[in-house]
């Protein structure tokens, strides 16, 4: 492999399309989708979903590292944003928790 196919790399969608996610739609309904075979990652290659990660301390490719710290600091402006609206049921307490959680995983993306 040469150029960017030889890195680990973050898919794109990897703060929407979270394992989590699908663990908890198939420990809710009993049914789990097939994992894709290729993605698009964050640097904006398609590669084999095995060569992606959302682990920071194994993805190796700069652009995909930029990447997923953008979007983890992006999501964790977003929860703290929603749980301050009026009316909302998403506890102070508990987005300020999970925010500080996407900081400190996007701060991991950030240092190599």
């Amino acid at each position: 492999m040469s150029g960017r196919g030889d890195h680990i790399h973050v898919d794109a969608k990897a703060v929407r399309d979270s394992a989590a996610t699908r663990n908890m739609l198939a420990a809710t309904f009993g049914l789990a989708a097939d994992l894709p075979a290729t993605v698009t990652t964050g640097c904006g290659v398609r590669v084999p979903y095995a060569m992606t990660s959302s682990r920071p301390e194994s993805v190796t490719c700069l652009p995909c590292r930029e990447h997923a710290a953008r979007q983890h600091l992006r999501l964790a402006e977003e929860i703290e944003r929603l749980s301050a609206m009026a009316g909302s049921t998403l506890p102070r307490d508990d987005a300020e928790r999970a925010a500080a959680s996407l900081r400190d995983l996007a701060r991991r993306f950030s240092e190599m």
